[in-house]
């Protein structure tokens, strides 16, 4: 009986071990494990396209349901938006400001699709959502990898800033935070 018990209380520990992790890393974590998926340039360059287009999506299709109070569009979208940003925030507020300002543009698209037919609002929903993921399975055919979610369901929420943390590298911001993350995922090719 005293080894059940002991056993259930590795399993729990373990379990909050491996929540623990993924809430406890950092931001050079996050974006090297990220960028290990993600080394060719002609990859980079679909993400630059297929992610914004799957985020606005995203919004589009949760802004509905939605309610206009005191002039401001709250939804699933919203919601989903506001934690993003909480968590884009803790790792780092630069890139972190940068998502909010991202996200508050795609939740007010959201918003002004959701208020249109229902047909408008889905098509353009769907159609954003599918032919964003065709761009980002052709940028992995390039990789000849596959997509980091597959592997780790956080990579869902870091792809949008791996996007604003990339452009940042080619205006020449970030270098050591570039740098970093290279160290640990080399180089892109």
């Amino acid at each position: 009986m005293r080894a059940i018990v002991l056993q259930r209380r590795y399993v729990n520990q373990t379990r909050l071990s491996s929540q623990a992790a993924i809430i406890m890393k950092n931001l050079v974590d996050h974006l090297s494990q990220y960028a290990s998926y993600h080394r060719d340039s002609r990859n980079i360059v679909t993400h630059f396209v297929g992610i914004p287009l799957i985020v606005l999506a995203v919004a589009v299709l949760l802004s509905r349901p939605g309610w206009d109070i005191g002039g401001l569009w709250f939804s699933p979208a919203a919601l989903v938006a506001l934690a993003s940003t909480v968590f884009y925030l803790k790792l780092d507020r630069a890139l972190g400001g940068v998502m909010a300002g991202l996200l508050a543009l795609c939740v007010w698209a959201g918003a002004l699709l959701a208020q249109q037919a229902t047909m408008v609002w889905l098509g353009a929903g769907v159609g954003l959502f599918v032919v964003g993921w065709i761009i980002q399975f052709i940028g992995h055919y390039y990789e000849g990898r596959k997509p980091a979610f597959i592997d780790d369901v956080t990579g869902l929420i870091i792809g949008p800033l791996f996007v604003v943390a990339e452009l940042a590298f080619l205006m020449g911001l970030r270098k050591p935070l570039q740098h970093a993350i290279e160290e640990r995922s080399g180089p892109v090719g």
